[in-house]
């Protein structure tokens, strides 16, 4: 009777034991998910106030870039719009984009004359026999085309 009685209250000690153990490895579980979930809503913090940095960035950027381009426009370089024509070096050069970009390519009038043109297409024309002039597609998207333009003496001989 005294044996079974030391194995009841160890089977009951025991369990009381293992309980204890279970709770406080529960505790220290949710303790750990509580302090990740806060770690993980200051990371959040982070992510949000650096993406918002970097769009503020990115907006300044084209910002500059635009007033830098404005002052100091790349050499040769041209924006043209749908139906808009330039006149370029020198007047030697009228440009004009017929109508809107298409997926595959641009249709570009230069000195009178259409011309079917893709990014990196180079069209070469001579608007008088003493000139060679280059237009280069550079590239295009639905609202614009960008290209470069420039004329130089024709090298005979």
């Amino acid at each position: 009777m005294a044996v079974v009685a030391v194995i009841a209250a160890v089977a009951i000690f025991g369990r009381f034991y293992g309980q204890q153990l279970a709770y406080n490895a529960m505790q220290d579980r949710d303790s750990a998910i509580r302090q990740l979930e806060v770690e993980r809503q200051q990371l959040e913090l982070e992510k949000s106030g650096q993406f918002a940095h970097m769009t503020t960035m990115h907006t300044d950027v084209q910002r500059l870039q635009a007033k830098l381009d404005a002052i100091i426009p790349s050499e040769n370089k041209f924006n043209i719009d749908p139906n808009q024509s330039l006149v370029l070096a020198d007047g030697r050069l009228t440009v004009g984009l017929i109508g809107a970009p298409r997926d595959n390519g641009i249709d570009i009038n230069i000195n009178g004359k259409r011309y079917a043109a893709a990014v990196g297409d180079v069209i070469r024309v001579s608007p008088d026999p003493a000139t060679a002039c280059e237009v280069k597609i550079q590239s295009f998207d639905m609202f614009k085309a960008q290209f470069t333009a420039a004329c130089a003496a024709n090298r005979t001989g």
